[in-house]
């Protein structure tokens, strides 16, 4: 090939490098045009069109000054080369290619997480058998319009950069030594994008309190590395929202706690304390948890709903029925985390997924298994989803019933077999215990997109079929199936069965915490269980030390949530901790702690208007959202969330069994 010695010798080497730099440019600039069009009532009210378009170039310059760093600096040595332009076109199109897939995959991950693409798109990227199914059975059409629109603007872009993929000749050394000294500087400056101590984040250029209208000032290829980054930035990091001393954060959490000095009773565990209170009863109570799979409290009628669940409505008079509950975070593996382990949230991944809590993190089938029950859960799809096989083999529970398990079930969907199949199997199990105290964690899916469950099962909500109103309904149907079974069964009368949501189902909003999403149910039911409803503000965390409670559970354990039933915390105000993508909120009563990465915490009042900002800030409760924060990663950090070792009393190092110390009488089962 004859090389092109026409053009100006010091800037024909970076033509191929500008060419790429420019359009990648103007390709972020029409996606993010497209959003705004999509989304622009919620821009329109905050009048952010200027700004995210402004700032959307600012963010763009940053990915592109990293993406075309490393070429520009060999573009002046090798450009007469014509391997290196074969590389050249393979490093150009497949970054391209790749900025441009995430923007296509944009709008359909918005309508499901009201979010850019963040550490989720990553994590599900290692389950392609689960997402493949949920994204072809729910967004056939988006697929085929997102990859046609990728397979355009790709064509187009090659178009484009192939005229300018020619051999030319190389600068002098002087040239190229000032060359790559410009690309450095320059690059460098774009990169960071500041003059400041700090470079550019997302936080530093938020201006208003809907998260997704900050996010359209991104990309979705800067929004994911970002994550990624942030992600292992913050599970290393006890000061993600301010700092505090370590000391400070584990008095407030005590206090928080409303304990005793004297009932906490370790020093290597903060909050370990002693559970004393104790129900009366001769034999061991079971634990059923049934951990429903997004069911906000929208779709259900006894919480003002949309009527949906006729079962649930039923059985809420026949249990203590919890109707100011909020969930602790927008996943599964969130409502996992605060149901059986009683971990508060944080912006790092939940402890499911996290290295250091794999085994030796504290949970309540630990707890049990250590008391000689058998532990358990069941799931109808596969268990290793989300990495809940591992952590919960490696936290106490003995028997993991998946998929695999089931022989012939009678409906099998992109989730897994059907919740009526789940509920029979655990039927099954439990009435097989006879005398042997039992707990189980039963995880439901039928109401997952993309929302399939059984013919003729249910009289349908709507039409089409494949809703998420008709998959709740036929959910609450299973549900209800399952507790007319368990009410003539011999378990009955000797359990506890908790239903709670592991989370809504899509959490949206233009408030920095869409508060009235995170509104999950919560039922307590069982032989010996008195009806009433419980209308204090409560959290997904406060549903561990509870039914230990009302199980007669004395034993000891680091949960920081509040036994709801204790009399003597009757007059304390209830609180709730929220996880919103990077965004935590601490709520009592209508006072409401948002804290973001990178800024100080804020008070606001909650209203039927959305969150106020505060006249007068709260430093106490400030101080007492941020030590849940700072209490939290520096539990997971150094192991301060676990039972004490077997056989150890905590206080002695010697063996103390709890049984002999003198328990507190009380029933309550009132």
């Amino acid at each position: 090939m004859l090389v092109n010695n026409t053009r100006p010798r010091f800037t024909s080497p970076y033509r191929p490098v500008l060419a790429f730099f420019a359009f990648l440019l103007l390709a972020l600039s029409a996606s993010r045009i497209f959003l705004i069009a999509l989304h622009w009532s919620r821009v329109d009210a905050v009048d952010g069109l200027f700004y995210i378009l402004v700032q959307g170039v600012r963010f763009d310059l940053i990915v592109a000054c990293a993406l075309v760093l490393p070429i520009a600096l060999l573009a002046p040595f090798l450009c007469n080369k014509t391997p290196w332009l074969r590389f050249l076109r393979v490093y150009m199109v497949s970054v391209f290619f790749l900025a441009i897939f995430m923007e296509a995959a944009t709008p359909t991950f918005i309508t499901e997480y009201d979010l850019r693409p963040n550490i989720l798109f990553v994590e599900y990227l290692k389950y392609p058998k689960e997402v493949g199914s949920m994204l072809l059975g729910g967004y056939k059409l988006d697929i085929f319009l997102g990859l046609l629109a990728v397979y355009f603007v790709c064509c187009l872009f090659l178009k484009f950069i192939s005229p300018c993929l020619i051999p030319v000749s190389k600068p002098g050394l002087v040239g190229s030594v000032v060359g790559c000294s410009v690309v450095v500087i320059v690059c460098a400056l774009g990169v960071r994008s500041s003059l400041g101590h700090r470079p550019a984040n997302p936080a530093k250029v938020a201006f208003s309190d809907d998260l997704l209208v900050n996010d359209l000032s991104l990309s979705s290829l800067y929004s994911v590395l970002y994550a990624m980054y942030s992600s292992s930035r913050y599970e290393s990091s006890v000061r993600a929202y301010g700092s505090m001393a370590i000391a400070n954060a584990v008095q407030e959490v005590r206090d928080d706690m409303v304990l005793a000095a004297d009932r906490f009773i370790s020093e290597d565990i903060p909050t370990l304390h002693r559970n004393d209170w104790v129900n009366g009863n001769e034999r061991p109570m079971n634990l059923v948890i049934i951990l429903q799979e997004s069911l906000g409290a929208e779709f259900v009628g006894a919480l003002g709903g949309t009527p949906v669940t006729p079962e649930l409505d039923e059985l809420t008079t026949q249990g203590i029925w919890f109707n100011n509950l909020y969930a602790t975070g927008t996943r599964s593996v969130r409502g996992i985390e605060a149901v059986i382990t009683g971990f508060t949230p944080t912006p790092a991944r939940s402890v499911v997924k996290l290295p250091k809590s794999q085994s030796g993190f504290f949970t309540i089938a630990e707890l049990l298994g250590r008391r000689g029950y058998d532990t358990s859960f069941i799931y109808g799809g596969e268990a290793h989803f989300d990495n809940m096989r591992q952590f919960f083999v490696g936290n106490g529970f003995q028997q993991i019933i998946e998929e695999k398990d089931f022989l012939d079930p009678s409906f099998k969907g992109s989730w897994g077999v059907s919740d009526e199949d789940l509920f029979q199997r655990a039927h099954e199990e439990f009435s097989q215990k006879k005398d042997k105290p039992f707990f189980s964690l039963v995880f439901t899916s039928s109401n997952h997109s993309p929302f399939e469950f059984p013919e003729d099962r249910i009289e349908l909500f709507e039409q089409p079929r494949d809703t998420v109103n008709n998959a709740v309904k036929y959910a609450d149907f299973a549900m209800g199936e399952f507790f007319r079974q368990a009410k003539e069964s011999s378990y009955w009368d000797n359990t506890v069965f908790l239903v709670v949501a592991d989370h809504n189902s899509r959490v949206r909003g233009a408030n920095l915490v869409p508060i009235e999403y995170f509104h999950i149910p919560a039922l307590i039911l069982g032989g010996q269980v008195e009806p009433r409803t419980y209308s204090r503000l409560s959290s997904q965390i406060d549903l561990l030390p509870t039914v230990l409670g009302m199980m007669g559970v004395q034993d000891e354990h680091p949960a920081t949530g509040h036994d709801l039933f204790r009399p003597d915390i009757a007059d304390v105000p209830g609180r709730a901790i929220m996880q919103y993508n990077t965004v935590q909120a601490y709520m009592q009563g209508d006072e409401v702690i948002v804290m973001e990465m990178d800024k100080n915490p804020a008070h606001y009042h909650r209203s039927v208007a959305g969150l106020i900002p505060a006249q007068s800030p709260d430093q106490d409760l400030i101080d007492r959202a941020l030590a849940y924060s700072v209490w939290s990663a520096n539990a997971y950090q150094k192991r301060l969330y676990r039972l004490p070792e077997t056989g150890q009393d905590p206080e002695l190092g010697s063996t103390a069994p709890v049984s002999e110390r003198p328990p507190i009488e009380l029933s309550l089962f009132q």
